[in-house]
């Protein structure tokens, strides 16, 4: 063999043994992502798979025991459906973890101060899945408002009447709108009521808010929220000032005529308050996305009751604000992995 066509080979396998060991490095130092169920959006899971080695869970709902058997060794958690990050998950976690991101703007399954303590980075999807949420909380106020679930059991019952007091309901034209939890989600709310000539926007809070001066509405108490509302729609996250807010000490406050809406968290109201003030004709009707339990038994007061609205936590369910909550809580992980800050940190 000639001394140049030597040197050729000795090339060729010096260049070979190079890509091999930078693939292999390559594969060796990719970040290990946990991804907690195989219907997490493609969107999101496709944002990882260039640069993480990503561990998908083979079922759309894990247990807490696969979750917690997958754990140990990753570098960042995809939590695709409300799974209870706290001591006992980070200790098993281990030392790897450094990102936790949850394809939600909910955030009560995290303990954050404990996550925070240590050292390691959370994020969720708030305002992308805003104007949904939104959508539904209208959807859940006209219903409830109109009585279209008594109407249609009256349907199916064959018990329809063309009498002119049957089945009246309540106007959302000039009346006035209550919102608890004037966020991003209820500011999404107000906006989408414009167009159907509310009378009055009213909020409260911890504090007056620029943006619900923009949006013309009142900020009051929490007195009067309950006392003036026609419709009064719960858009407050849950913590340990909100959780059981909504007694019976709370319905007794409303009018009799008003429509009650939650499309928040449904710790937030105390369920069996709920059922007195609707049975007992304390308040009008209510529209609930979300209840205590959830779901709710089949025998359960609420489901029998006919002046309630119920959706099995439908929120943010469209495929365009589903796969944009994937790509937001895959694009936290991403940047926490590169020490960039996250979109939406907590």
């Amino acid at each position: 063999m000639s001394i140049s066509l030597v040197a050729f080979v000795c090339v060729i396998k010096c260049l070979r043994d190079t890509y091999m060991f930078r693939t292999m490095n390559l594969s060796v130092s990719l970040p290990r992502v946990l991804v907690t169920s195989n219907e997490a959006p493609a969107p999101g899971i496709d944002l990882l798979r260039n640069k993480c080695d990503i561990t998908i869970l083979p079922n759309a709902i894990s247990t807490r025991e696969q979750v917690l058997q997958a754990l140990p060794g990753h570098d960042a958690v995809f939590l695709a459906n409300h799974q209870n990050v706290n001591s006992e998950f980070l200790d098993i976690a281990g030392p790897n973890l450094k990102v936790v991101s949850t394809m939600s703007a909910g955030y009560d399954h995290l303990d954050i101060p404990e996550i925070k303590r240590r050292g390691i980075k959370v994020g969720h999807t708030p305002q992308v899945l805003s104007a949904a949420v939104a959508e539904v909380a209208v959807l859940l106020m006209l219903s409830a408002a109109r009585r279209a679930h008594e109407g249609r059991l009256k349907l199916e019952q064959g018990q329809v009447e063309y009498r002119p007091q049957w089945l009246l309901g309540q106007d959302l034209q000039g009346s006035t709108v209550g919102i608890f939890g004037l966020g991003n989600i209820g500011q999404a709310i107000v906006k989408r009521l414009m167009g159907f000539e509310v009378g009055r926007f009213i909020y409260t809070g911890h504090s007056r808010k620029k943006a619900g001066d923009e949006l013309g509405a009142t900020f009051v108490s929490l007195d009067e929220l309950l006392e003036q509302s026609d419709f009064l729609v719960v858009a407050a996250p849950l913590n340990n000032e909100t959780r059981g807010l909504f007694n019976d000490n709370a319905f007794n406050k409303m009018k009799s005529t008003a429509v009650f809406v939650n499309i928040a968290r449904g710790q937030i109201v105390k369920t069996d308050s709920l059922v007195r003030a609707l049975r007992n004709k304390k308040i009008f009707a209510a529209g609930l996305d979300v209840t205590d339990p959830e779901p709710l038994p089949l025998d359960h007061e609420l489901l029998k009751l006919p002046n309630v609205e119920i959706l099995p936590h439908l929120g943010s369910s469209t495929l365009k604000t589903r796969n944009n909550m994937s790509i937001i809580a895959a694009q936290n992980i991403l940047n926490g992995l590169e020490d960039k800050p996250l979109v939406y940190p907590l």
